[in-house]
């Protein structure tokens, strides 16, 4: 009877842990009902309206949508997947309701919740926002691309890239995005060759674009066009005045109609062909506008909207310890190029570079996050000191005025410092130092003789001292006269470290090869390559092409085989962005070629000098 009693006992706990921990899985269950939708449709054209449940449920109500006709819906689909990760296996269940809808009439409009019925429970979608654009005045979506002759072209209206800039005018320092979009009616094959241009005068930051993104839809000039961002930079202008971002080009290919007509299985089609087609992104003024001129002494070269918090780690301190003046600036503008605060630390105190750290993230109207600036002094002595009040100025944007954020004041009473804290620094307290004796002390130990003709005035050494530092001071003079000429001449520094730079860019491209990061990984090949002939033939990465290199090449007495070699390693690299993903071993191999090929080429040129 015992036993049973014990077994029962174990049997209830053992159910009660599987119900105590399956009422916790259940309330920890949170529904998800989420409303998708395309973003911009076309009047009278067909687009899906998708609601996603993570459970099941029922008693699916749609809101009224007046300004849409549905033309069927909903239907239903369920997915489920299961996973286990260490053991631990986690299940998800959705169920998908889609309708057919049909715009009425152009304008913005949203579409309101749906709710539906979960466990009992009620439950709302997000609403949504979709656009309605006008329907083209030309018949068909896009252009027939075909003449009387049967061949087939692309159009500058069927397919163009468009530079976008958030600001026109904006101030000294102050972030604005250019956002390369890329507007076309055709299908598109594949990519080319893309030389986005260069940004002189700006600091750059790269704004994250979707490798996946998929088509929205866009009115410009009265037509619809699908669009996709192929490239949104964060820019910060470094002065003031007029400054162009010169045009840039991509090499596409697209699906166009022939004009010719194919007789199939399933009747008459028209016959599709692929036409290469050279785009080009509008150059762009950009005017900026310089600070003004009245900034305080105290101006951070910051631009933007920011906050300072300070802390210091103690105000009651020994001798001998550190202090730590912590500042955290925070807000939205140049983060990067803010320069240090200066604190006023008395100036007994053993004072250290400060340290920096940035928690930042790319906007865009700028760089968002904290900037946390670290200062770290010793007082050496005892006593009562005070730092002054910290003061940090910046140009806000939405007064367009300065403005002068100030710490409080700070006190510190420094003790005497214990014995054996003093660091290996050896400073020495000044008053125990003092000494009111007239006494010193004898010198003890053994006595030195010098005979009393020999002097050191007029002996080789005595000479010696004067000779070496002149002859030292002529050749160092010379070395930096020879220096400041090679400085001055740019093309010829360019030049001499070219080699240096393509190999940073490539050990950046080596990071991204152990990561698998494919993009990115070729666009540093890319960068490597063209800078290096930039530097190394001194021509301006925007004025740089294929022809011109192999010209130029040649006329340096470059052997074709070296010519084809460098030309292959652009191609690939151009192509293979956008191509299916890459192996591991090709990869490796455009690396090692690139090395190489860059070895091979300083190589020569090293034996022709």
């Amino acid at each position: 009877m015992m036993i049973n009693k014990k077994r029962n006992i174990y049997l209830n706990l053992i159910l009660l842990i599987i119900l105590l921990s399956g009422s916790i899985a259940v309330s920890e269950a949170q529904v998800s009902f989420k409303a998708s939708a395309p973003a911009s449709v076309v009047e009278g054209e067909q687009f899906r309206l998708s609601y996603v449940l993570n459970q099941e449920g029922k008693d699916l109500r749609l809101p009224d949508l007046p300004d849409f006709d549905i033309l069927f819906g909903p239907s239903t689909s369920t997915s489920f997947s299961q996973r286990t990760i260490n053991g631990k296996t986690t299940s998800e269940r959705s169920v998908t309701y889609t309708y057919i809808l049909v715009p009425k009439t152009t304008g913005t409009f949203t579409i309101p919740p749906a709710s539906i019925t979960v466990d009992g429970g009620n439950y709302q979608s997000n609403s949504i926002k979709v656009e309605v654009l006008p329907p083209d005045e030309t018949a068909a979506r896009g252009s027939k691309g075909g003449s009387s002759s049967g061949t087939a072209t692309v159009s500058e209206n069927d397919a163009f890239i468009r530079a976008i800039v958030s600001k026109n005018n904006p101030y000294e320092q102050e972030g604005f995005t250019v956002t390369f979009r890329l507007y076309t009616t055709l299908n598109i094959v594949n990519f080319g060759r893309i030389q986005f241009p260069e940004f002189e005068g700006f600091m750059v930051e790269e704004v994250d674009v979707p490798v996946n993104q998929q088509l929205q839809m866009e009115r410009y000039n009265g037509r619809n066009y699908y669009t996709a961002d192929l490239r949104k930079t964060l820019l910060f202008p470094q002065r003031s005045g007029q400054i162009t971002i010169p045009a840039g080009r991509l090499e596409m290919v697209f699906s166009v109609p022939s004009g010719r007509n194919v007789t199939t299985f399933f009747g008459s089609q028209e016959l599709m062909v692929d036409v290469n087609k050279a785009l080009a992104t509008n150059p762009v003024v950009i005017n900026v506008r310089p600070l003004p001129a009245n900034r305080p002494d105290s101006y951070a070269n910051a631009v933007g909207t920011f906050t300072m918090k300070p802390n210091i780690n103690s105000t009651q301190l020994r001798a001998n310890e550190a202090i730590s003046l912590r500042l955290e600036i925070s807000g939205t503008g140049n983060m990067k190029l803010i320069s240090n605060p200066e604190v006023d630390f008395p100036s007994n105190f053993e004072v250290y570079d400060p340290t920096v750290a940035n928690a930042l993230n790319v906007t865009t109207n700028g760089l968002t996050g904290i900037r946390t600036i670290e200062y770290m002094a010793i007082p050496r002595y005892e006593g009562s000191y005070t730092i002054p009040p910290i003061k940090f100025t910046y140009f806000d944007l939405n007064t367009n005025s300065y403005k002068t954020l100030t710490t409080s004041e700070y006190n510190l009473q420094v003790a005497k410092g214990e014995p054996g804290t003093i660091s290996s620094s050896n400073f020495v307290n000044q008053q125990d130092v003092a000494v009111e004796q007239d006494i010193r002390f004898l010198k003890t130990g053994e006595l030195n003789y010098h005979s009393i003709s020999n002097f050191f005035v007029g002996s080789l050494s005595y000479w010696l001292w004067y000779i070496i530092p002149l002859v030292l001071l002529i050749v160092i003079f010379s070395v930096n006269r020879k220096q400041a000429r090679e400085n001055a001449n740019v093309a010829l520094m360019r030049n001499r470290k070219a080699n240096k730079m393509a190999i940073k860019r490539l050990k950046l491209a080596e990071k991204y090869l152990k990561e698998q990061n494919k993009e990115n990984f070729y666009d540093e090949v890319l960068r490597a390559i063209w800078g290096y002939f930039s530097d190394k033939l001194s021509i301006p990465v925007a004025n740089l092409s294929k022809n011109n290199i192999e010209a130029e090449l040649s006329k340096n007495g470059i052997g074709d085989e070296l010519i084809s070699k460098f030309m292959k390693i652009l191609d690939t690299c151009e192509f293979a962005r956008y191509a299916p993903a890459e192996s591991d071993a090709e990869m490796d191999s455009v690396y090692n070629s690139t090395v190489d090929a860059i070895g091979e080429m300083e190589n020569r040129l090293k034996k022709k000098k």
